[in-house]
């Protein structure tokens, strides 16, 4: 992942340095289970836990090097692991495991802890939104449908929703975690022909990995399972990120990202504000998608093990935890900082002359006897010449004869505390999703 995007706890996850560290903790586990069985020597899984190296730059660039002659990543490692521990104590480093062993155990441990980061920011997130949606549960603003002004809402409904999707989303992640939080030492094609499944046992409890059955690779689904929940995340981020860039426009102004001091919009356009943040956000998640793509098409390997899945993984599985903990947290700041114009939204839902009144006139229409055909028909006539001549919708039904409601019953329909009376019952919801709410 290239370091744009990059946290440095994320990162500190996938480096090199620390996917050596994980392999070799698993072979000294390994080691020290077969010495607890008694297979390998109590003084020898000593002596290589004692001897071990440090996974750091040099050993990284030590098992690169040996690599070029073995054309095997985990046999190199193997190699020069055995080489830095000595002999003959050495030897015993992976006994009668096979390289999916310690990659495959060694990739959920990581994915776990990635998938632990992603599930801390976003509930940072949800805490954001919940409190966001709060301050504006009575902020009114128009509702719109296919971008056309629709009836009356509330922008803090509007983030509400974004905060119940979010707490979906956090469901989702802590499942993947788990699912994907397993391990396998079984052997080549799963057997336990050369392993103790007590070795398993061993190496998993000290992990806090669960031990499940395999062919010699764990299966792929469990991957997939990852790259969904991650681009579930990725793509509420990007339902967000929209909004908020439409919201943004010139002609709508109801929103705004923060503008820090000294920023800059454009190179050549002194008065530019862009929604740059949204608009990172949205070409982000097509990515993440992406890569859900190529984890589902990693499911279905030949026979008990391919390695057409490992090329692909090296990049979907880092890249997808980078992207969306990155997105979360650049969301995250987007929301703490944005800036709510309440005027404007109030102002742009008048603009329409009234028409988001509609629906309560047709149906007002109908409860004093006119038929709904009928209904529509007048009030949609009087819709339209509202907009096309510029007029208050409400003026217009006043003056037809075909409108038999009255002064106070056009009062009535045409009252904007009428349509967000129930504006508590989205809101009422964050308290259950709070995390920091006792009714959790």
């Amino acid at each position: 992942m290239i370091e744009r995007y990059s946290g440095p706890e994320m990162a500190a996850i996938w480096a090199d340095t620390a996917r050596f560290g994980r392999w070799l903790e698993v072979e000294l586990l390994a080691t020290e289970a077969h010495a607890a069985l008694g297979v390998v020597p109590t003084a020898d899984a000593q002596a290589c836990r004692a001897r071990a190296p440090a996974t750091d730059d040099e050993f990284v660039a030590a098992v690169s090097d040996r690599e070029r002659t073995t054309d095997h990543d985990v046999a190199a490692f193997v190699d020069v692991v055995q080489q830095r521990i000595g002999q003959p104590s050495g030897s015993w480093i992976h006994y009668g495991l096979t390289s999916s062993d310690v990659v495959d155990t060694a990739l959920c441990w990581a994915l776990r802890d990635a998938a632990e980061l992603i599930v801390a920011a976003t509930n940072e997130l949800l805490i954001t939104a919940i409190d966001l949606a709060r301050r504006h549960v009575d902020t009114v603003t128009v509702g719109r449908t296919h971008g056309i002004h629709a009836e009356p809402t509330t922008f803090g409904a509007k983030v509400a929703l974004w905060a119940l999707q979010l707490d979906r989303d956090l469901g989702r992640l802590r499942a993947a975690r788990d699912t994907v939080a397993v391990c396998k030492l079984s052997g080549a094609v799963g057997t336990y022909s050369n392993v103790d499944p007590a070795v398993e046992q061993y190496v998993g409890a000290a992990l806090g990995l669960r031990p499940v059955p395999a062919t010699q690779v764990i299966a792929r689904d469990r991957h997939a399972e990852y790259l969904w929940a991650c681009a579930a995340v990725a793509g509420t981020c990007e339902l967000v990120a929209v909004e908020l860039r439409h919201l943004q426009r010139t002609e709508v102004g109801e929103a705004l990202e923060g503008f820090k001091p000294g920023q800059k919009g454009s190179s050549a356009m002194p008065h530019k504000r862009n929604p740059i943040s949204a608009e990172t956000i949205s070409g982000l998640a097509r990515v993440v998608r992406s890569n859900l793509s190529a984890g589902l098409q990693d499911v279905a390997l030949w026979h008990e093990r391919d390695i057409s899945h490992s090329s692909v993984e090296r990049i979907i599985l880092p890249d997808s935890s980078h992207l969306v903990h990155y997105m979360v947290g650049r969301l995250n700041g987007l929301l703490s900082r944005l800036q709510v114009d309440e005027k404007r939204m109030e102002d742009n839902l008048w603009s329409s002359f009234g028409l988001v009144f509609s629906q309560p006139v047709l149906l007002a229409l109908v409860a004093a006897g006119m038929s709904r055909d009928d209904a529509y028909r007048v009030v949609q006539r009087n819709a339209m010449t509202a907009w096309r001549e510029g007029r208050q919708l409400r003026v217009l039904l006043d003056a037809d004869p075909e409108v038999t409601l009255d002064g106070t019953a056009l009062d009535a329909v045409f009252d904007l505390a009428r349509s967000i009376r129930h504006r508590d019952r989205v809101a009422a919801e964050l308290e259950r999703i709070d995390p920091r709410s006792t009714a959790r």
